[in-house]
């Protein structure tokens, strides 16, 4: 069979290329065409464009680059159109999937699977009209999704989380200990301070210089910066040059295993950092800051923003985003974790009951298994 698949930024691609490879175990004929990254195309298939094209977050930059995301999702149409495939598979990124599943339903009537549900549970519910006209099956990662769907007469399919697949992947094939990973990078044997500053040039461009300055205030530390794919080394550079700071790209998981403590943008790399069990704190900087956490207090659905905090239902990592977001109250944040060892236990124990929520590897196998088969009945 023939699958079309969309992921607009690094996380989607990690998820897709997962499932491409699950898809072919499944479908010895699988042919793949997608708009993706680097890992999607390391799988295999066809690549229309690379998602680095097409990732742009927050209103302003949207709106700066709006006429070349409207003929991306031309191009796509219309790719999609000549393509003709027995599938179109969607990956998160919902401002450009929905569009997309609207056409493909409506123009060419073609089955929409959607692997990672939008996050219409903290804004946008009205989402749920086009979900329910356009999306033929939902899989979910998030184990609270399920319940929140079947309350708006929707059903999907809860399938695991696919970071629990990576995290598992990386301890069982590629973990190292801390001697060898010093020694691969030629790094001094001082413990590590953690950087996940986001996967897009904006999200850097506001996080990362906060967080080195925080981190940068602990001596006896060395700080290494987890560098985001398709993000070019001397992009970092502008913001880490006056730091004693090493930025590794492809080596997320193990500078977070041997980690101290991390600093984490909200994201799928908060719930990757829980799974490996590391103290973190959640840091997220938006303009206008003490609006935004207005905006949020009053009008979204949620009352957390980190993926770890809405899983427990409760605060396990602080949150340090809108007004919160200060050079100070990252440092104070930052100190606890690294000086208080009673404080950093409770937030690993307060870690297992994550763990165990978020179910057992195998998301991208189970959402493959599901596609295929019910590919194989509508055939």
């Amino acid at each position: 069979m023939k699958y079309y698949l969309i992921a607009g930024e690094a996380s989607g691609d990690l998820h897709a290329s997962n499932l491409m490879v699950e898809l072919k175990a499944l479908d010895k004929e699988a042919e793949f065409r997608f708009l993706g990254g680097d890992l999607m195309q390391a799988a295999g298939g066809v690549q229309v464009k690379h998602y680095r094209e097409t990732a742009y977050m927050g209103f302003i930059p949207v709106l700066l680059h709006l006429p070349a995301i409207m003929r991306t999702l031309r191009m796509c149409k219309e790719d999609i159109r000549r393509y003709q495939p027995d599938a179109v598979i969607l990956v998160d990124y919902p401002g450009f999937n929905l569009k997309i599943a609207k056409y493909v339903k409506k123009s060419l009537h073609l089955p929409v699977c959607y692997y990672i549900s939008p996050k219409i549970w903290a804004w946008k519910k009205y989402r749920i009209k086009s979900i329910r006209r356009y999306i033929d099956r939902m899989y979910c990662i998030l184990p609270f999704e399920k319940e929140f769907y079947q309350k708006l007469n929707y059903a999907v399919d809860y399938v695991g989380n696919p970071s629990v697949d990576s995290v598992a992947q990386y301890m069982e094939h590629r973990s190292v200990s801390a001697e060898t990973f010093r020694k691969e990078e030629n790094l001094p044997p001082y413990p590590i301070i953690a950087l996940l500053a986001g996967s897009r040039q904006q999200e850097i461009k506001d996080n990362l210089p906060v967080m080195l300055e925080a981190a940068s205030s602990f001596p006896g530390y060395q700080i290494l910066v987890a560098g985001a794919p398709g993000i070019e080394p001397e992009y970092y550079r502008r913001f880490t040059m006056n730091y004693n700071v090493k930025v590794l790209f492809d080596k997320t998981y193990p500078i977070l295993q041997h980690s101290q403590a991390a600093l984490v943008t909200s994201g799928t790399a908060t719930l990757e950092t829980a799974l490996l069990r590391v103290p973190q704190a959640v840091c997220y900087k938006t303009p206008a800051g003490k609006l935004v956490s207005f905006i949020f207090r009053t009008f979204f659905q949620v009352s957390h923003i980190s993926l770890v905090n809405l899983i427990a239902d409760g605060e396990v990592v602080q949150e340090l985003f809108g007004e919160r977001f200060t050079l100070p109250n990252i440092q104070s944040e930052l100190s606890r974790l690294l000086t208080d060892p009673a404080y950093s236990a409770n937030m690993q124990t307060r870690y297992d009951d994550i763990i165990r929520l978020s179910g057992n590897p195998g998301a991208a196998r189970r959402t493959a298994e599901l596609i295929f088969q019910r590919l194989a009945i509508d055939d």
